[in-house]
């Protein structure tokens, strides 16, 4: 084999690194120009690789993670596939429990990594001892060599997104950024871009992104707990029924809520229009992108960077199956908005 041959090691080294691309016809007529970080492009296809890598490794060099161990955590889906992914090369078992909310797309491809899946209610409080919360910690006191990653209440997440997507979307935008916009779930990934943004420039607006049913945007504001805020909703990976550690509110400046439907339809969008085949939090960023445009937030001057977490093969079941947006009643007074353009020629 020839010394120079380029080729990567495993699938890990090309965790990271990923494209900002310029949206162009979603944005037409808006002022300030608009980039979209495109996490789809991570191998994993999502932002989750990140943290997956960073969490692992440094439990390594801790010594608190031993070959043959077993990985547990909870997941909407793209933190599992990740932490599934990472397991596979470094040989260790991984154990994921699962929010019943994901997908049957996420669910199928965690079970394809080989990992053992538990499918846990979503619509219960977070102490319910179904919750995928606490079946997560059920396992790990049950299992003997496990560690819990627990991304919910692990600095690292924020750390993970410190130190590459904050210093990778500075230098793609020669520091010339004004707006971040990131959906919170677990706020590790706004977070650790915050911290790092700001610190290169204070006047940079970082702006999360909270549905509806979820508490964090009521909590930003009054800094109180609210469980009247709480109630179903179809997002995954987006808003939280409890206050993660992993979120950093004081870095974020504002919070918008985006609907469950305008999301939806904004991710089909985002892949008609673009070319970005995008998951449902994408386009729920999105959809926060053209509230705020709306509202005058931007002005020409502005360079608008959001962050596009995950890829639409995660959703082929849930937003990109007109069965599926019917059955949500989103497509009742949107025909148009239908996907469906297959001819069967007999």
């Amino acid at each position: 084999m020839k010394e120079n041959i380029q080729v990567f090691d495993n699938v890990l080294q090309l965790i990271g690194k990923t494209p900002l691309i310029k949206l162009n016809r979603m944005t037409s007529g808006f002022e300030g120009e608009f980039y979209a970080k495109v996490e789809g492009f991570n191998p994993g296809h999502s932002s989750k690789d990140r943290i997956a890598l960073h969490i692992i490794e440094e439990a390594e060099k801790q010594g608190i993670l031993k070959p043959g161990d077993t990985i547990i955590e909870t997941t909407s889906g793209n933190t599992g596939f990740s932490i599934a992914m990472v397991s596979i090369i470094k040989g260790y078992e991984c154990i994921l429990a699962v929010s019943s909310k994901s997908s049957a797309d996420k669910i199928d491809m965690l079970k394809s990594l080989g990992a053992k899946v538990y499918v846990c209610p979503a619509n219960v409080s977070a102490d319910d001892p179904r919750s995928y919360y606490q079946v997560a910690k059920r396992l790990h006191e049950e299992i003997k060599g496990s560690i819990y990653i627990n991304q919910y209440f692990n600095q690292l997440n924020i750390d993970a997104h410190y130190n590459t997507t904050g210093p990778e979307i500075w230098t793609q935008t020669d520091g010339e950024i004004t707006h971040l916009i990131a959906c919170s779930g677990t706020g590790g990934t706004i977070s650790g871009i915050a911290k790092y943004l700001k610190e290169k420039n204070s006047n940079i607006k970082i702006i999360g992104v909270d549905a509806y049913g979820s508490v964090l945007k009521k909590y930003h504001e009054t800094k109180e707990f609210d469980d009247k805020e709480i109630y179903p909703y179809r997002i995954e990976g987006l808003g939280k029924n409890l206050i993660p550690t992993a979120t950093d509110f004081d870095l974020i400046d504002k919070f918008v809520k985006v609907t469950d439907e305008e999301s939806a339809h904004t991710a089909r969008e985002v892949s008609r229009t673009e070319g970005l085949f995008v998951g449902y939090t994408s386009g729920a960023a999105m959809q926060a992108l053209k509230q705020l445009n709306e509202e005058g937030e931007f002005k020409i001057t502005d360079k608008v960077v959001v962050i596009f977490p995950d890829h639409g093969s995660r959703y082929m079941s849930k937003i990109y199956s007109d069965k599926w947006m019917e059955e949500q009643g989103f497509l009742d007074n949107k025909s148009t908005a239908k996907i469906e353009t297959i001819e069967y020629i007999k």
